[in-house]
């Protein structure tokens, strides 16, 4: 189980999640009360991860949520859950390459006195993404594993020092961040966007389930641990950063460095503080690799996807080609092209890359996402109505049946507060969250002209789709 929950947490990027996209939340969103939201949604996701794992046991390709849609709602809706997962990671991986483009910048600003746009250095990792993807190239288990152990090592001395040493101007104001009145502040669904998509990965654990000696202990186990560990995780540490401001002045610090687009100083400037100045150097390259990581492994991801569709004729067989090295060569080609087509409106527009580009990729991202959930919710439910192969009410309709409701509750809290989150006007929002609508019934409409196809049952199944896609590279 340990091997297991190991390969899960690595798929996490915790800098990428405190450094990255915690000054969202705290200055977009509720504040001082964004900790309690990564507690909530660790209760939401445990609850969804009860049916999700009592399906795994039936559905042999357990990493594709369209698996799961189509053997309990039915292919086609199958199908549209696939476009769904496939907007999801491309709108995530738009948003991460919109924040590395920064990092970068500052960077080659810092050391290098090469002042160049941050679109520059997004587009030119695009390519080099492409490159590595069409040869095959995928970051190791170890260098990975090496570089997540230092992030979050680094977080948790800068977390444990500031709980030690009584917090900062208020001291450690629990009231502040853990009730209920704090978690409703301001904008809490922009919050729940941010802390639902750091535990983004969590179901990857059912990949693992063959490798395991026991996979009907070990899987359910870690899966339950890996949850509980990163929302844990995640709370504590931001509560340190909120402690280390104060709950009350927080949200003003996160906002000015958000509008001067620097939304890392939140962090870096307070571990530098805390810890030292060489503490922040580490870091950010620490975020950058930790970025850089993250979008080649959704890039894999994607293409394993555009790979699998093609194979079975739901999408162009084309889609299915590889090259000597194996890859998916077509896929991984449509998928960089995909990514410049969004990237570069942003460019050309001067939008900055963390307001704008983070912020709405991450929000179709997730409510993609959420979309998925539900989905997978209501097929486990279907499923075991239909086959009775698992009569456990707590597994198969009482537990669903609570995590659908917590998280329609949670779309809505997403979808009232979407305007605050991506900075823009109610237009702009509608049409964000109209596109994630379009995506998943065309695929629907696809999955009905298509079913003579069987993406659920494939000879080719789809590595790492996972949500994230980085078990498949890690």
């Amino acid at each position: 189980m340990t091997g297991i929950l190991f390969f899960v947490l690595s798929a996490q990027a915790p800098l990428t999640g405190v450094a990255g996209t915690l000054p969202v939340p705290l200055g977009l969103g509720n504040g001082g009360g964004a900790p309690a939201v990564y507690l909530v949604v660790g209760v939401m996701i445990g609850l969804f991860s009860v049916g999700f794992i009592a399906m795994s046991r039936h559905v042999t390709d357990a990493g594709a949520f369209y698996a799961y849609v189509s053997r309990g709602l039915g292919q086609p809706l199958g199908v549209g859950a696939s476009q769904a997962a496939v907007l999801c990671y491309s709108a995530t991986q738009a948003g991460m390459y919109g924040l590395y483009g920064v990092v970068v910048q500052g960077l080659f600003q810092k050391y290098a006195l090469l002042d160049l746009p941050w679109w520059f250095w997004t587009v030119a990792t695009v390519l080099l993404v492409q490159m590595l993807g069409s040869l095959n190239i995928e970051f190791g288990a170890k260098l990975l594993g090496a570089l997540v152990v230092a992030e979050t090592s680094l977080l948790l001395v800068f977390a444990v020092y500031q709980l030690l040493s009584g917090g900062g101007p208020q001291g450690l104001d629990l009231a502040g961040s853990f009730t209920p009145t704090a978690f409703f502040a301001g904008a809490p669904g922009v919050a729940l966007t941010f802390a639902i998509a750091c535990i983004l990965g969590f179901e990857s654990t059912a990949i693992y389930a063959k490798e395991a000696k026991d996979p009907g202990r070990t899987v359910p186990r870690a899966t339950y641990l890996s949850v509980a560990v990163i929302s844990l995780f995640f709370a504590f540490v931001s509560w340190m950063f909120v402690s280390y401001y104060g709950s009350d002045k927080v949200q003003g610090v996160a906002l000015n460095a958000l509008r001067k687009g620097d939304a890392t100083a939140v962090v870096f400037d307070a571990v530098s503080h805390t810890l030292g100045g060489w503490a922040t150097d580490v870091m950010q390259v620490l975020l950058a690799t930790s970025l850089l990581a993250g979008v080649l492994a959704f890039h894999n991801g994607i293409n394993r996807y555009f790979h699998s569709l093609g194979a079975t004729g739901i999408l162009p067989g084309w889609l299915s080609r590889t090259n000597r090295q194996g890859a998916p060569y077509t896929a991984s080609l449509v998928q960089t092209l995909v990514t410049i087509a969004i990237v570069i409106p942003f460019a050309m527009a001067g939008a900055d890359p963390v307001i704008t580009l983070l912020t709405w990729g991450g929000g179709v991202g997730v409510l993609s996402l959420l979309l998925l959930y539900l989905l997978t919710s209501a097929s486990v439910i279907v499923f075991f109505r239909r086959t009775g192969l698992d009569r456990r009410p707590w597994n198969t309709l009482i537990a669903p049946l609570a995590s659908i409701a917590l998280l329609l509750g949670a779309t809505g809290l997403a979808l009232y507060n979407f305007t605050t989150l991506i900075s823009a006007s109610g237009t702009t929002a509608l049409a964000l969250g109209l596109a994630v609508v379009a995506v998943f019934a065309g695929g629907v409409a696809l999955g009905y002209a298509r079913r003579g196809a069987d993406p659920a049952h494939s000879g080719n199944p789809v590595p790492g789709d996972s949500v994230t896609g980085v078990s498949a590279s890690a």
